[in-house]
This record gives structure tokens, C-alpha cells and sequence, in this order.
């Protein structure tokens, strides 16, 4: 019994860790106060990305307080809906539907067809028939389950479909992970590929009150895959289908913004209003690659500012769309990098002031940034976890560090490479495989203070 309710209260501790922790709200405006008050005329619309699953975090908290506009990272993906050829998993995203009427936001449905598909498709067995199946039952039950549901505003109908001038292919990628099946459909008579051309017609016949995205992964100076991209654009819109915009994955690293390549987005986005499409920055994120990724934090919020000003210059020409891909470096998308506009502490970095004042049209960038460098930190890691875990921690100075792993019982379970550690920011990877599903605890021991993170491991 006494057991039982141990393991109930560090469950409970866990769960409240998990979600919302102590951050301070940034100096200024929140974001979509801006876009309310200065581009009312809705001609730029200014979003974030999160998960389902951490709607309830500080992540999620975030997320509302700064953006209008939200993009749920998986949870419309085939690959979460609908993940094998019989059953269909709706939670996650039913999720949103009350959750932006609470808050007022709109919704860009990131629910494409392209490489982030069902395991069920990229099966070697599967036959050009049976993906025409399951792409049209996937689609067609997406599009009359959601269109019509209010503030589902956008929809991205196809993704990742070209790699430099050429389609993605079955093989295009890593297999099992980046492949493109749909591919093995077959091309039309004018060698487009029947998916795209179905998708397009599903969507544009079940959901005619979202808008339909057309996205893309590859940077704007990749001149030979955007004129394939554009005349498949052209060529859907002569079949009398509905493309209503055409959208970019900014995924870039710090010191993108050389002229030649602004100049390049610059005429991207002429292209797509001079044929009455939207122009969207679909994933926006600049990642810092290097071992102290805090003095790349001004370079950072130069690149995201950059990129944003180009979008601003050409609002007066159509509709653009800028959203940050994950919210904060915590639990973002490759987190190693530190793309996001908020630190491991949901604190707003120099990146957020510089979106901050491009929207508010201030010429200077002003950074309320401060250093939380002289300090032993042990992060918390994304829970829970399946296989392995990245665990992160700081030291201020060159210090003796015993970092390990202990179960519910105190047993030592793993050292992590106790030693002498250089000051600065350390990353190890915990790969429990011979262990039991649990929680778990990493213990950083320097000098008189223990900090602790809880683990959840399921298998």
C-alpha cells in the first residue's frame, strides 16, 4: 500500500512539473496585440506551433498568450489520425477545435499529404491502388469531419513533394521515414503526379471553406524545384482546382538573410499574389549550431527579423503568413540547435524582440535579455519518452560533476559520464533498452547543490 501511494505521488509531482512552470511575461506587446492593433486589415497573420499534448504546459500557455493564429504540429498528420488501414485516432486533434474557440485563434490544419504519412503506406506490400485507397479514405474523412468547424481557416494539402527540380519519389528519402509512397500512384499525362492532382480535387470538393496551402520544404534560392512547384501550381489551377496559397518551411540557420537570397524571397512571394495566391511562411525557425549557442542569440533575432521584414514589405501586394515552428528550445523541434524564440526557461530571447519591433515598425531592436549563465542547471527532458532521451545541463565553471540515474527505489541505474566538465552548456543521451517502463530520476550532484529531473520511460 505504502508503495502504491509513493508511486501516486511522484506521479502527481510529475504531472505538475510537466505543465505550467514560473516565466515572466517579455517587456512590450504581446504579438497578437500588434497584429490586432496594427494590421487589422488581416493582410499579415502571425502564428505559433505546438502539440495537442502540451496545450496545458507552459509551452502551451505561450502559445495563447503571444498568437492568434496556431498550427498543431502532428496531430492532423495521417501518421496520428489515421496510423494504420483500420483505425482512426481523433483525440488530439478534436483537441483544438474548443481549445482555439477559447481562445480565439484560428487554425492552419498541417495535415498534408507527402512524406509524414501512415507506417501502413510506406509498406513495401502496398500496391498504387490500395495508396489511392487509404490517401482518398484518410482525406476525404479529414475534410468532412473538420470543414465548416470554426476558425479552421487553412489546410496544407500536399508537402515535401519535390527535391531539388525533381518529385519525391518512393526512395526519395531515408526509407521508412522520408519516403514519399504516393508517388507510386503514377503521373497523369502530364507527368504530374496523380496524388497531388487527387488530393487537390478531394479538398477543394469536401472542404470549400478552408483555404487549400500548397508547402513546401525547400529554400526559395532552390530556383529548379519552386518553377516545378509553380507550374504544378499553374497546372491545378487550369484544371479549375483550388490552390489558395503556397507555403515555405523556414527552417534555416543564423546568417541566412544574404541579399541574393531575401531577393530570391522577395520574388517567390511576387510570383504567388501576381497569381492570387497567399504567400506563407509555414515553419519558421534559425538555428544556432554552435557549442554556446547564446552568443548566436543577436545573430538569431537578425535572421528571423530578416526573413519577417521581407514578408511585411510585401503584405500591400497579398496576404502573407509568417509561424513559428515549436515554441521554445525546451521542447522544440531538434532542440540541440535552439531555434525557437523562447529559451529552455520559456524565457523570450533576443529573437522574440526582434519579431517583436519589426512588427511594431521600430528600426532598432531593443533586447531585454538576461544572463542566467552563473548557475548549475539540470534541464528537464521531453516527457515521456519511448527509447532514448537527451538530457541537458549547464555548469558556470570548469566543475566536478556526478550526473546519474536512479530508480523509484534509489537503486543506481546509469552513470552519465560523471567528471570534470568544462563550463557551458552538456548533452548526453540515456538509452535505457534493458529497462522496464517507469519513472525514473537523473541526479546532478557539483559542489554543495543536487538538482533532480523526473523521467518517464514507456515502452
Amino acid at each position: 500500500m505504502h508503495k502504491h501511494i509513493m508511486i501516486f505521488l511522484l506521479l502527481f509531482c510529475f504531472i505538475y512539473s510537466f505543465g505550467l512552470q514560473a516565466q515572466s511575461v517579455p517587456e512590450g506587446r504581446r504579438l497578437r496585440e500588434i497584429v490586432a492593433d496594427r494590421y487589422w486589415d488581416g493582410s499579415i497573420i502571425i502564428g505559433g506551433t505546438t502539440g495537442a499534448w502540451l496545450l496545458n504546459s507552459s509551452t502551451g500557455e505561450i502559445l495563447d498568450r503571444e498568437f492568434s493564429y496556431v498550427t498543431p504540429e502532428n496531430d492532423f498528420k495521417q501518421s496520428s489520425i489515421h496510423p494504420d488501414n483500420s483505425s482512426w485516432s481523433w483525440w488530439q486533434a478534436d483537441e483544438w477545435v474548443d481549445h482555439i474557440a477559447e481562445n480565439e485563434q484560428v487554425l492552419r490544419m498541417h495535415c498534408p499529404i507527402g512524406p509524414q504519412c501512415s507506417y501502413w503506406a510506406m509498406d513495401d506490400e502496398r500496391t498504387a491502388g490500395e495508396l489511392d485507397t487509404n490517401m482518398r479514405v484518410f482525406l476525404d474523412t479529414v475534410c468532412k469531419k473538420y470543414n465548416g468547424t470554426p476558425g479552421f481557416e487553412y489546410m496544407d494539402v500536399v508537402n515535401e513533394t519535390v527535391i531539388n527540380g525533381s518529385w519525391h519519389t518512393e526512395d526519395g528519402g531515408i526509407p521508412g521515414s522520408w519516403e514519399c509512397p504516393w508517388y507510386i500512384i503514377g503521373l497523369d499525362t502530364h507527368n504530374v503526379p496523380v496524388y497531388i492532382v487527387n488530393a487537390f480535387k478531394i479538398c477543394d470538393s469536401l472542404a470549400p471553406d478552408i483555404k487549400l496551402i500548397y508547402n513546401h520544404h525547400e529554400h526559395p534560392e532552390n530556383t529548379a524545384s519552386w518553377n516545378l512547384i509553380k507550374e504544378t501550381v499553374l497546372y491545378l489551377k487550369g484544371l479549375g482546382l483550388r490552390v489558395d496559397g503556397i507555403g515555405w518551411q523556414a527552417h534555416v540557420d543564423v546568417g541566412w538573410e544574404s541579399e541574393s537570397r531575401l531577393n530570391d524571397l522577395r520574388n517567390l512571394i511576387d510570383w504567388a499574389h501576381s497569381n492570387d495566391l497567399e504567400f506563407h511562411v509555414t515553419e519558421a525557425s534559425v538555428w544556432i549550431k554552435t557549442e554556446d549557442p547564446e552568443e548566436g542569440y543577436d545573430a538569431q533575432g537578425v535572421t528571423y527579423r530578416s526573413i519577417l521584414d521581407v514578408l511585411l514589405e510585401k503584405r500591400a501586394g497579398g496576404k502573407v503568413g509568417w509561424n513559428l515552428w515549436n515554441i521554445d528550445d525546451r521542447r522544440g523541434w531538434n532542440p540541440q540547435w535552439h531555434g525557437s524564440l523562447f529559451d529552455y526557461y520559456y524565457e523570450a530571447k533576443p529573437a522574440y524582440y526582434a519579431i517583436q519591433a519589426a512588427l511594431e515598425g521600430e528600426d532598432g531592436i531593443e533586447y531585454f535579455w538576461e544572463d542566467k549563465s552563473a548557475v548549475f542547471k539540470l534541464y528537464n527532458n521531453p516527457n515521456p519518452f519511448y527509447s532514448k532521451t537527451s538530457i541537458w545541463f549547464e555548469v558556470p565553471t570548469n566543475s566536478y560533476v556526478d550526473l546519474k540515474v536512479y530508480n523509484l527505489s534509489g537503486q543506481e541505474i546509469a552513470d552519465l559520464g560523471s567528471g570534470y566538465k568544462e563550463s557551458g552548456r552538456h548533452m548526453v543521451e540515456w538509452n535505457p533498452e534493458d529497462l522496464s517502463a517507469g519513472i525514473y530520476f537523473c541526479l546532478l550532484k557539483a559542489e554543495d547543490i543536487v538538482l533532480r529531473n523526473q523521467m518517464v520511460l514507456v515502452k
